[in-house]
């Protein structure tokens, strides 16, 4: 039976790290594999031939990808982003409406109030809804 005791505090740690960089190479190969089916420039016979190397060699093959385009893979990233950054912003704008808020509801009573569109007593209903 293992105890605590027959495991000492250097084994520990070292099996500790050991699985932390499991993770970690874990992680930036799914990454790398990633990466590779995002590519728009390369062929399928390129994006086939780098999924055989990382398979066949897999640390040599992922550090061979980071090396090659690893600059690459940062701007697709960043340009990943940066799109959905800007659905979401769309987004939000679609669904909060252009309303401006009380004061542009206010703003475009008095010009109807000014054109005539609308009375005063009007114009007060509309700005009582707009502040409450």
């Amino acid at each position: 039976m293992l105890i605590a005791a027959d495991y000492p505090f250097l084994n520990i740690l070292w099996s500790m790290i050991i699985f932390f960089a499991w993770v970690a190479w874990l992680i930036i190969l799914f990454r790398v594999i990633a990466d590779v089916f995002r590519r728009h420039d390369t062929s399928g016979w390129g994006k086939a031939a780098w999924l055989i190397f990382v398979i066949v060699l897999p640390f040599l093959g992922v550090l061979i990808y980071l090396i090659a385009h690893g600059d690459d893979m940062a701007k697709r990233d960043l340009e990943q982003a940066r799109a959905a950054q800007a659905n979401m912003d769309d987004y939000v704008k679609s669904v909060a409406g252009s309303g401006g808020g009380a004061a542009a509801e206010i703003d475009r009573a008095k010009q109807l109030l000014d054109s005539g569109a609308i009375t005063q007593v009007e114009f007060e209903a509309i700005k009582a809804k707009a502040i409450a």
